[in-house]
């Protein structure tokens, strides 16, 4: 009470009015001093108003004009109207309520448009332009894109226009096919390759080569071809043999007119020749196969490694560099199952060459793999058979005329043994 006393009475020094919370404090500090005997305050008695008229809906505005804000601080403003007690209006929902109150919303009534159709072009005006698509827009940016490239292509160096060489766009140029030649009798193909090579004078004697394309698949162990011959008028080479054998044996190969014959040293020098060779056979006696495995990485690429299939393995050296030197020759299918083999020279007879060649097919036949069932002998077997010179071009050659080649020199044969 001491800190309201404090208050009122620093407010009365600035306020010249007296505030209307003193009698107040007055009322209640003589109420409090006192036992309870003081005077009592008066009674509140309720005062009612009677209802004021409420004018017509149409009269509404007008009421609302009229009552306007006055500055007599006595009036007061007249109630607001009760609200008639009639039906309760719908509720307005927003939009995301809706979704979850069921028939909230408006009643939608099907509406039904006519049908348009499309003018014809006839019915179109002329003055009227289609309006631009994707499409227009498309070929716009495409012309854009090749008058950029054109502005590049012509650049300056030092003040000059350079244009740079367009490249003709790549289109596929069709391949033309050779015809292919026609095989021809055995005895023709010798003469056709004979008249080849007279046409045109080489500063040496060109060999007569067969090339035979076989049915076998290489990749497999069971239908591999190889085998040795011996032609019956040799190769027309000069063929040098080299012979490894020690003590009679290399005396036999000397006197069978081996052109080289060495034991140890001659391997040692095959070694350490980088690759240098004077020789084109090589015939090894059994005991010396072991040895030759260190020059087996240079003979091996180069065919002169000795094979005992081949007959080059053998303790008869006299009847092998004999046979080497009368014209054996080494056959071999290779990758892609082709045979290439040199039968003869140009300036051989037709016959001679006509026989050499019969005996290569007959040995060919003998080395057919057993793996290769076929109804023919030649049949599935002999491909195509090519005959040509060492530069010149082939010429392909009939079965029936190569089987007739070596009947001949089968039963020649048979009557010289």
């Amino acid at each position: 009470m001491a800190h309201l006393r404090l208050l009122l009475s620093h407010s009365s020094r600035h306020h010249p009015q007296p505030h209307r919370l003193i009698s107040l404090l007055r009322f209640s500090s003589n109420t409090g001093s006192g036992s309870g005997s003081g005077p009592t305050p008066p009674p509140i008695k309720p005062v009612s108003y009677a209802p004021k008229p409420q004018p017509a809906p149409e009269e509404a505005p007008a009421a609302a004009e009229e009552a306007a804000p006055s500055d007599d601080p006595g009036s007061r403003p007249p109630p607001p109207p009760r609200r008639s007690q009639g039906p309760p209006q719908r509720q307005q929902w927003t939009r995301e309520e809706m979704r979850f109150v069921k028939d909230a919303g408006p009643s939608i009534t099907p509406v039904s448009y006519p049908a348009r159709v499309a003018p014809l072009p006839e019915d179109r005006p002329a003055e009227e332009a289609p309006p631009e698509g994707p499409a227009d827009e498309g070929l716009r940016g495409e012309g854009e894109r090749i008058e950029m490239d054109a502005t590049r292509a012509r650049r300056s160096f030092f003040g000059m226009q350079a244009e740079e060489e367009q490249a003709p766009y790549p289109t596929l140029i069709p391949v033309e096919k050779r015809p292919q030649k026609v095989a021809i009798d055995l005895v023709d193909a010798i003469r056709e390759i004979k008249t080849s090579a007279n046409e045109k004078k080489r500063n040496f004697t060109e060999t007569v080569e067969a090339h035979v394309m076989l049915g076998v698949d290489p990749r497999r162990g069971d239908q591999m071809v190889r085998g040795a011959l011996t032609l019956p008028h040799g190769t027309g080479k000069t063929v040098r043999v080299a012979v490894f054998a020690e003590g009679p044996a290399a005396d036999e190969a000397r006197a069978a007119g081996a052109d080289v014959v060495g034991g140890d040293e001659l391997i040692e020098e095959i070694r350490t020749g980088g690759g240098k060779l004077s020789f084109d056979k090589c015939i090894a006696t059994p005991m010396y196969m072991p040895r030759l495995s260190k020059v087996a990485r240079i003979l091996g690429p180069r065919g002169l490694m000795p094979n005992p299939k081949l007959g080059s393995v053998t303790n008869d050296v006299s009847g092998a560099v004999k046979a080497a030197k009368s014209g054996r020759v080494d056959f071999k299918i290779d990758k892609t199952a082709i045979v290439h083999v040199g039968l003869g020279k140009i300036n051989f007879s037709d016959e001679n060459l006509r026989e050499n060649i019969g005996a290569f097919v007959h040995a060919l036949l003998l080395a057919k793999p057993v793996g290769l069932k076929k109804t023919s002998k030649y049949v599935g077997y002999v491909k195509k058979f090519t005959l040509s010179s060492t530069m010149g071009p082939g010429f392909p050659v009939t079965i029936p005329s190569l089987s007739a080649a070596a009947d001949h020199y089968n039963n020649s044969k048979v009557q010289a043994s």
